[in-house]
């Protein structure tokens, strides 16, 4: 009966790209029909903030750099040849390094093939090829890939016991735009070692995708690495997925990466459009704007019902938190904007948290993602004249129905199966949405301060916890306190650190009773 009523709402606000096969439904949000003329003024304002951004414009004042990401899908529309030359040259240099790669040319010490990637890198640099290994990694791809995106030691031991004696048949991929990046150092130099300790060059089975000039670019120069790739300057982390942080592991994976990037290419051409209701990225940006009523009041849940994009939430709760989470706007004034994302997949979180979804709290609004393609082989039925797949388009169709009548409203994104072009197509969508709706609450989406206090304080945490260790005596040793006092540190500071040392190493003794404030460390004799 709901269906039937709002067919004319739908046929309204469906929106299909017939030469893509994309559709995006936006029915089901409960926008008045007066909400794009509002709303018109803040368009034409995004539209022409997104001309300047493909154009070449500053967008990054803190960093005074151009954003491109749209221009590595397409290097003509880079603004002057020198960058449409990079673009082209790198992509070519990473076809020609996965060829050489899976023919034997470039080969591990041994001389046999390489097996196997190790990817180490953090944030951009690790969820955009996680994302699209799983989304598009298949049996027999010429390598398979193994991540080390954390500075989470038993994460290291992890990795490389599930590599285990295959090391000698692993390329390692380091990424980090300026070398400096320390979870993403820290992995590198365990790695070494662990080459090291098989007898290993660890530069014969190393390459490195950094900035020019960078520490890691010159550290893999002066020690023999088998290649170098560049990060481009004017790419973001967050929108690196097209540069060589993203296509040199899924070239080595054996990608289609010119399809990848010709799917990107492909729906930013269909979001240039300068009406907002043919213009996907837009509709997708002004529904969340509506639901939380300009001030990211509701949450954004992800639902693909499809095993392969169960990791797209994870990419664009970077790609949206880290882009849309900023404290002022461009005209200084505090606005604390930000937009939180969640979710996993269908059918799954109908036996999780679609219980909530639908009966509790009213602080969401989702956006799922159907697939129509259901499996490359044969057609198999569970009963008669039903599939498998056909009870997930049932479970996705009747969830929504569900959500919908508790007075839930949700998005649905359409794409015909998962494979290069529309995985590349789906992070073209969404990253211009994510330019757009910027505009629209008029932030910048292409700085991180938050980020970078992040780091600055995690350093004062580690040069503290020096000047701790050095504070340390023998027996009867020191409070927390009493440290923190010498030090002119904070007590609760000191005593976090001395707790994580006494964990860790066994020189470090605590002794006086179960009171914090008592006990007293104490390195042994």
């Amino acid at each position: 009966m709901a269906s039937t009523s709002l067919w004319p709402r739908f046929q309204k606000y469906f929106l299909r790209y017939d030469d893509l096969d994309f559709s995006i439904d936006i029915s089901r949000m409960r926008f008045a029909d007066d909400f794009f003329g509002k709303m018109q003024a803040r368009i034409e304002k995004a539209f022409a903030a997104m001309r300047e951004l493909e154009a070449g414009a500053i967008a990054n004042p803190d960093e005074q750099r151009m954003v491109g990401h749209y221009w590595l899908r397409d290097s003509k529309l880079a603004p002057n040849a020198e960058l449409r030359a990079d673009i082209d040259e790198t992509n070519a240099g990473i076809k020609r390094f996965a060829a050489d790669v899976h023919s034997k040319k470039v080969a591990p010490q041994n001389g046999a093939r390489f097996k196997h990637i190790l990817l180490i890198g953090i944030g951009g640099s690790a969820l955009g090829p996680q994302f699209i290994a799983d989304a598009l990694g298949r049996a027999g791809d010429p390598l398979d890939i193994y991540f080390l995106d954390n500075t989470d030691p038993d994460g290291f031991d992890r990795a490389f016991n599930k590599i285990g004696d295959h090391l000698a048949h692993t390329l390692t991929v380091v990424i980090s735009k300026s070398g400096g990046t320390k979870e993403t150092r820290n992995g590198m130099l365990e790695a070494a070692a662990r080459y090291e300790q098989a007898g290993l060059d660890f530069g014969k089975h190393a390459v490195a995708v950094t900035g020019v000039g960078s520490d890691l670019d010159k550290h893999a120069e002066k020690n023999g690495w088998l290649t170098r790739f560049p990060m481009h300057d004017w790419v973001g982390g967050r929108t690196s997925i097209m540069s060589a942080v993203g296509l040199v592991p899924a070239a080595l994976e054996g990608f289609d990466i010119d399809n990848f990037l010709a799917g990107a290419a492909a729906m930013d051409a269909k979001t240039r459009a300068p009406e907002a209701e043919r213009n996907a990225a837009m509709l997708l940006a002004l529904m969340w704007f509506y639901a939380g009523n300009g001030r990211g009041e509701k949450d954004m849940v992800i639902l693909p019902y499809k095993d392969r994009l169960m990791l797209f939430s994870k990419y664009l709760q970077q790609l949206v938190m880290e882009s849309l989470g900023k404290e002022k706007d461009l005209d200084g004034n505090i606005v604390h904007q930000g937009i939180a994302v969640y979710g996993n997949k269908g059918s799954t979180d109908q036996h999780a948290y679609v219980q909530q979804l639908r009966d509790g709290v009213l602080n969401f609004f989702i956006t799922f993602v159907e697939v129509r393609k259901d499996r490359a082989a044969q057609r198999f039925e569970v009963e008669d004249g039903v599939t498998s797949g056909d009870y997930l388009q049932g479970f996705l169709r009747g969830t929504r129905s569900a959500l919908y009548e508790s007075g839930r409203e949700s998005i649905t994104i359409t794409i015909p199966e998962v494979n290069a072009f529309n995985v590349g197509a789906l992070i073209a969508l969404y990253e211009r949405a994510v330019g757009f709706y910027a505009s629209l609450v008029n932030i910048n989406a292409y700085h991180q301060p938050g980020v970078e206090a992040g780091k600055k304080a995690a350093t004062q945490v580690l040069q503290l916890q020096g000047r701790v260790r050095e504070s340390l005596g023998a027996e009867p040793g020191k409070t927390a306190e009493e440290i923190a006092r010498s030090l002119n540190a904070d007590a609760e500071d000191v005593f976090h650190i001395l707790r994580h040392l006494a964990a860790n190493d066994p020189a470090l003794r605590v002794s006086g009773g179960d009171a914090i404030g008592s006990q007293r460390y104490s390195w042994a004799k």
